[in-house]
């Protein structure tokens, strides 16, 4: 499949289309001193996807330091993938796919161990393409989003 989109780090002109992009995807939304927060802290795992000059999707992440989800013994830097969109005319081109696989090379950066992420249990396109890129359902939290839905926690080493 050819590619018709571009990633890139994001930028702070970006940051009112990436705020469309989450108010029209996703029903948890974020302050703009939020996002850009992320993007002053860890500017390389913030990554946009550009078709025909216009943003289609984001993926914005922070570096945590927690214990392994998979028993590795301490305390670990763990990449949290905060949030992740994709315009719906957009959505099947690979774009999620991309931006998830350039968050994570941007997490190794800052010396990350392992990804992890929460998504609705509700979301079986999500849950399915997290599940190819290597990610495995660590554990279920009741009640995680603000509608009262359950949330997997899904994880996975990073190289």
């Amino acid at each position: 499949m050819q590619e018709t989109f571009k990633l890139r780090k994001f930028e702070p002109d970006d940051l009112q289309d990436v705020m469309h992009i989450n108010r029209v995807c996703l029903p948890e939304n974020y302050t703009d001193m939020f996002f850009m927060d992320l993007h002053e802290r860890f500017p390389e795992a913030f990554i946009v996807a550009e078709e025909d000059h216009e943003l289609i999707g984001y993926i914005m992440s922070r570096i945590e330091v927690g214990l392994s989800n998979f028993g590795l013994g301490g305390l670990i830097r763990k990449g949290h993938v905060v949030s992740i969109a994709v315009m719906p005319q957009a959505r099947r081109k690979g774009v999620a796919r991309a931006l998830i696989n350039a968050a994570m090379e941007g997490m190794c950066n800052y010396k990350a161990k392992q990804i992890y992420l929460e998504v609705r249990v509700t979301n079986e396109a999500g849950v399915n393409l997290y599940k190819k890129l290597g990610l495995e359902v660590m554990r279920t939290i009741s009640g995680y989003y603000s509608d009262g839905e359950d949330a997997f926690v899904m994880s996975k080493k990073l190289a």
